[in-house]
C-alpha cells in the first residue's frame, strides 16, 4: 500500500469513525421512533462515505473492499441498521462492474458520483425475477419485489428481472422516481427497523436499454470468474455486518459491566460503580465471547485479502479461484453469523436484569442480528463450506438479500 493510498484509507476510517460516534449518540431513540432514515442518509452523502468505492478519476473515494468493509462493521457497532443499509449500498453500487461492460460501468459510476446516489433493492437469487417486456424504446418493468434494501430512501435501485420466453434473470437499474414504483411497508420487522428495507411494486416503469447490465444467471458457464465474485462480495458485507453489530454490544456491555453490579456478584459493603467486574462467571463469559468475536475476525480479513487478490486479476481470474474466494466468504458469514449469535444473546445474560431496560436498547443488537441472519441461513454457508471439502464442489453463484 502506497503512503498516499494509506492515508486516504486513514481518512476514510476517521470519517467513518466520526459518524459511527455521532450515531450513537441517539442510537436509542431513533431505532424506537422507526422513522424513515432520511436523515441518516443524508448524514452518509455529507460524509462522502456513499461514492467510497468509486475510483478517484470518476469523481469516487478510490477505496478498496477492505477499507469499505472496515467502514460498514464501524458504523454497523453504532447502528446496525445503518450499518446493513450502507453495506447494501456499497455492493448494489459495485455491480455494475460485475455485471456490465467496463465503459457502461465507467458511465454509470460517474453519473453515481454526480448525483450522490444512494443505491437499494436487490438481486437475491431466491427473488422471482420481475418481468421485463420489450418496447421501442427499451423495456417496461412489473412485477412485485419481496424484500429490497433501502428501497424507502434509494435514489436507484438494482433489481432482478427477465424477459418473458428467455427466463435468464438480468440485473437492471431503475430510478425510483418513475411512475408505477410503489415502495411496500417494511417496518413491522422486530429488527433493522430504520434499513428502510421491503416489499416494492413496479407497474409498467420504464427502463432504458442501457439500464440493463447484464447476467445473473447461475447456469455454469453463464458468467466469468470476475463476475462470479460478486457473491463472495455479498457474503462479506453481510460478515462485516454481523462482526460490527456483535463488536458494538461487546463493547456497550463491558460499560455497563462496569457500571452496575454483576447479576451474579454477592452482596459487597464496597460500592459497585466504578470496582473492577471480578465475578468469575462474568470474566469467562466475557473471554469466551471475545474468542470467538476475534476468531470470525481473523477468518473475515482472510477472506477480504482472498477477494482483493481476485478483484485484482480482473478477466484473467479462474473458474477454481473464484471457487476458492467464494468458500472462503462463505465460512467468513458463517462464523461471523454464529458468533453475532452468541454474543448478542450471552452479553445480554452477563449484562443482567438491566439489559431488559428499553432506556439502554440494548436489545436492539439481538434484534438487527436475528432479523439478518433469518434472511441469510448459516445452513447453507456450511453446506457449500462442506461440499468443497469433502467433493471439491464449487459454491452455487447465489446472491443474498
Amino acid at each position: 500500500m502506497t503512503t498516499e493510498t494509506g492515508t486516504r484509507c486513514a481518512d476514510w476510517l476517521h470519517t467513518a469513525r466520526e459518524l459511527a460516534d455521532d450515531l450513537a449518540t441517539d442510537a436509542v431513540e431513533r431505532e424506537q421512533a422507526g422513522k424513515p432514515p432520511l436523515d441518516e442518509v443524508a448524514r452518509l452523502r455529507e460524509s462522502g462515505l456513499l461514492t467510497l468505492l468509486v475510483p478517484a478519476e470518476r469523481g469516487g473515494g478510490g477505496a478498496d473492499w477492505l477499507t469499505a468493509y472496515t467502514v460498514v462493521r464501524t458504523v454497523a457497532a453504532a447502528d446496525g441498521a445503518i450499518g446493513h443499509l450502507l453495506g447494501s449500498h456499497y455492493f448494489l453500487s459495485f455491480c455494475a462492474r460485475f455485471f456490465a461492460g467496463p465503459d457502461r460501468a465507467a458511465r454509470i459510476e460517474r453519473a453515481f458520483t454526480a448525483g450522490e446516489w444512494h443505491w437499494g433493492g436487490g438481486i437475491a437469487s431466491q427473488e422471482p425475477p420481475l418481468m421485463l417486456t420489450p418496447t421501442a424504446n427499451g423495456y417496461l418493468l412489473d412485477g412485485h419485489q419481496r424484500y429490497g434494501s433501502g428501497v424507502g430512501v434509494a435514489d436507484r435501485l438494482l433489481v432482478r428481472a427477465a424477459v418473458p420466453g428467455i427466463g435468464e434473470p438480468l440485473a437492471v437499474l431503475v430510478d425510483p422516481a418513475y411512475p408505477g414504483l410503489v415502495s411496500g411497508n417494511g417496518g413491522d420487522t422486530f429488527g433493522q427497523r430504520l434499513a428502510a428495507a421491503g416489499d416494492v411494486g413496479f407497474d409498467a416503469v420504464p427502463v432504458a436499454a442501457d439500464e440493463v447490465l447484464g447476467s445473473l444467471s447461475a447456469d455454469e458457464g453463464a458468467l466469468s470468474p470476475f463476475a462470479g465474485l460478486a457473491a463472495p462480495t455479498a457474503r462479506l458485507v453481510s460478515a462485516h455486518f454481523c462482526l460490527g453489530v456483535a463488536e458494538g454490544l461487546l463493547g456497550e456491555a463491558r460499560e455497563h459491566g462496569r457500571a452496575v453490579r454483576s447479576p451474579w456478584q454477592p452482596f459487597s459493603p464496597q460500592p459497585w460503580p466504578g470496582h473492577p467486574p471480578q465475578d468469575p462467571y462474568v470474566l469467562t463469559a466475557f473471554g469466551e465471547l471475545t474468542v470467538g468475536a476475534r476468531a470470525a475476525s481473523a477468518l473475515a480479513d482472510q477472506a477480504v485479502d482472498a477477494l482483493n487478490r481476485g478483484l485484482a486479476r480482473g478477466e484473467d481470474l479462474d473458474d477454481e479461484e473464484c471457487a476458492e474466494i467464494a468458500v472462503l466468504a462463505s465460512a467468513a458469514e458463517a462464523a461471523a453469523a454464529r458468533s453475532a449469535q452468541e454474543i448478542t444473546t450471552r452479553a445480554l445474560d452477563a449484562v443482567g436484569a438491566p439489559a431488559a431496560f428499553a432506556r439502554h436498547g440494548l436489545d436492539r443488537f439481538w434484534r438487527d442480528t436475528r432479523t439478518h441472519t433469518l434472511r441469510e441461513p448459516i445452513a447453507h454457508r456450511l453446506r457449500e463450506v462442506g461440499d468443497h471439502f469433502l467433493n471439491g464442489a464449487h459454491p452455487p453463484f447465489s446472491l443474498p438479500a
